[in-house]
């Protein structure tokens, strides 16, 4: 195999331009193919058992619009292209195609996920591990500003996964610390950002140390230039998967936040905003089945009166009671996000996040069917100090300000 630094150095700006303007001018056009496919349910995918258990576990409940379509193609081995905003789910659905495909008895790297920023390729590790807990799977993140000998002993150890920045995951591979022997499975996350970030020629370097047989992911926001000569150079005929930006908007929507400290002060705050709830039509989200029925428990021993519905209840018991709670006879309706696309209760007029979202995009999910009909809806988010990233990270996604909840909320309603 030629050495990847002198590959690397052979880079031709002019060659790279006119292949450029090739594809540009629409002869490209040919070298993706779409790929359609939507599963509404994790079940309908034929993941690994194990994967669906830990999938649930995380509190993912039904597919976001990626997920529906980008988790099968990867599973099935297709080197694929996703474009998708940031907040869609995204991570979750390149971490199950990796893990739906690994060998758990080889204990070597067979997956390799890099990322622009330190903190995400960390955050991707996490979910990683999340997802694959009842699979057993060793990951590990290799990035910059950690100790290179720790790196060396955990890879030495063996892993199934890594997850890195190009930097310090070429750094091993030149080491041969990390050996690429066993890798079928390469991921390219926020493709554009890495791009942008001047990352290119270490992309290359790192391509031409694995194996020729390997299978290609790309997940980006955007399909710059670069970013379609990478997809030239380096994948057998990839399916392309566009999710666009939901349509829905947040407009007419009072949004606040609850500081509620820790995670088991939730209960009393909730209970001390029940009264201002049952004035109105209200849904709270929690993240997890189990959680539906532990606050319909808690709340129900508090005399409060409240409904229910999540994904392991047969579809009879869930028409019902959004039958009753469209007719008005059940007034707050705790639930899942299994509910928060396709609900159309007109006189919801409060949602209220008990938990935050685990992805951005499902804010807008929960909350956006609040303010339906030109109608003004409120929406009360909990953080707790856990919280308050993903609390930036919805502000940013869709460029809003979340107040603090006034001591009026009565008034709001």
């Amino acid at each position: 195999m030629p050495s990847a630094v002198t590959q690397g150095s052979q880079f031709d700006a002019r060659q790279f331009d006119a292949k450029i303007t090739e594809l540009l001018s629409g002869d490209g056009e040919e070298f993706f193919t779409s790929y359609d496919e939507v599963y509404d349910s994790f079940d309908d995918m034929g993941l690994k058992e194990n994967l669906v258990r830990g999938i649930y576990a995380y509190g993912f409940e039904k597919p976001s619009a990626i997920q529906q379509r980008g988790i099968v193609p990867f599973c099935k081995g297709l080197d694929v292209i996703q474009q998708a905003q940031s907040g869609t789910g995204k991570t979750a659905t390149f971490c199950s195609g990796v893990l739906n495909q690994l060998d758990y008895e080889l204990l070597e790297c067979q997956a390799l996920v890099l990322a622009p920023t330190r903190e995400l390729a960390q955050q991707i590790e996490k979910v990683m591990r999340a997802l694959g807990d009842y699979l057993g799977v060793k990951a590990h993140a290799c990035v910059g500003g950690t100790s290179v000998r720790e790196d060396q002993l955990v890879l030495s150890n063996g892993v199934h996964v890594v997850v890195g920045t190009p930097g310090r995951v070429f750094d091993m591979l030149r080491r041969q610390s990390l050996r690429p022997d066993y890798i079928k499975m390469f991921v390219l996350d926020e493709a554009d950002e890495m791009l942008s970030r001047g990352f290119k020629d270490q992309i290359y370097d790192i391509f031409q140390l694995l194996p020729t047989k390997i299978q290609v992911g790309i997940f980006s926001a955007t399909m710059p230039p670069e970013a379609l000569d990478i997809t030239r150079k380096f994948m057998k005929n990839p399916v392309r998967i566009l999710v666009k930006r939901d349509e829905l908007t947040l407009e007419g929507i009072k949004q606040f936040y609850v500081n509620v400290g820790e995670e088991k002060d939730k209960l009393e705050t909730l209970c001390d905003l029940y009264e201002s709830l049952a004035i109105t039509q209200s849904v709270i989200f929690v993240n997890t089945r189990r959680k539906v029925d532990w606050l319909t428990e808690q709340m129900s021993e508090r005399d409060h009166t409240v409904s229910a519905t999540h994904g392991d209840m047969d579809q009879n018991t869930r028409d019902i009671i959004m039958r009753e709670f469209r007719s008005g006879s059940s007034r707050v309706l705790i639930s899942t996000d299994l509910l928060a696309r396709g609900i159309d209760v007109q006189q919801v007029s409060l949602v209220m996040n008990y938990d935050l979202p685990t992805q951005p995009e499902n804010y807008l999910h929960r909350i956006g069917r609040s303010g339906r009909f030109g109608r003004k809806g409120v929406a009360i988010n909990f953080v707790t100090r856990d919280d308050e990233k993903m609390l930036c990270d919805i502000q940013k996604y869709y460029n809003v300000v979340i107040e603090e909840l006034p001591a009026t909320v009565a008034d709001l309603l």
